[in-house]
Formats: structure tokens, sequence, C-alpha cells
């Protein structure tokens, strides 16, 4: 019987990764914040509050605004706040069952023209002067 020839496992050194040296970018400058923010309202005004925004439309960006404790009209300014919106615009059309109106009262359920996205339970503020 011959033996086999058995290879001995030849240690070689490891080599090490060189790192390579990234450019670091100039830091970008951060961007001023103005004094007022896109929900700023003018001196001496408050809001009120006068609803919960129910369900929101992407493709015509339009928000079903459940009226719970305020009226709203065509030309009013409104904020609307949520955890991710936080905007003023005014008011340009209201529709009840596709029906375009003037004036919603407390408790109607109403379509709102947005300029933005919203979501469900965001709050709709009425500015008062």
């Amino acid at each position: 019987m011959k033996k086999k020839k058995t290879k001995k496992a030849v240690k070689r050194p490891v080599k090490k990764a060189k790192k390579k040296a990234v450019a670091k970018k100039p830091a970008a400058k951060a961007k001023k914040k103005s004094a007022k923010k896109a929900s700023s309202i003018p001196s001496g005004a408050s809001l009120e509050e006068a609803g919960v925004i129910t369900h929101f439309f992407p493709k015509v960006d339009a928000a079903v605004v459940k009226l719970t404790k305020g009226a709203i009209s065509v030309g009013d300014t409104i904020v609307i706040k949520g955890h991710t919106s936080d905007f003023k615009e005014k008011v340009q059309s209201i529709q009840l069952d596709h029906v375009p109106i003037q004036d919603a009262e407390k408790g109607m359920e109403i379509g709102l023209k947005v300029k933005a996205k919203v979501r469900e339970h965001d709050v709709v503020y009425k500015v008062v002067r």
C-alpha cells in the first residue's frame, strides 16, 4: 500500500484591504427659514377650529371635510394642520353632493379644493380677524 501524499496547508499572509480616501463634499449651506411659516397668520387674527379631514382625493386635489365646530364660506382663509400638513390657503371652492355652494355650516360634510396633500384627521382651522 502506498501512502497518499497529503498537501500541507500553506499559510499565506492576509492582505489588508486599503481604505480609499473619500473626498468630503463641502457641507451644503442650510436653507434659511423665513420668519414666517407657511401657516403664519396675520397679527391680531386667531384660529377657530372648523372641522376635520375625513378623506383626500389626490387626482383632483380635493378633501372631504366634516365641519364639527364651525362654518366655512368661499373666500375665507383656512389653515390645515396635521402630522405632516401645515399650510394656509384661501377657500376657492366648496361642494356639497357635487353641487357648488357658497357657505357650509356645522354638521355638514363638504368637498373642499386644497393646494397640497392632506391626510385623515388633519384639523381645519378658520382664520378669524
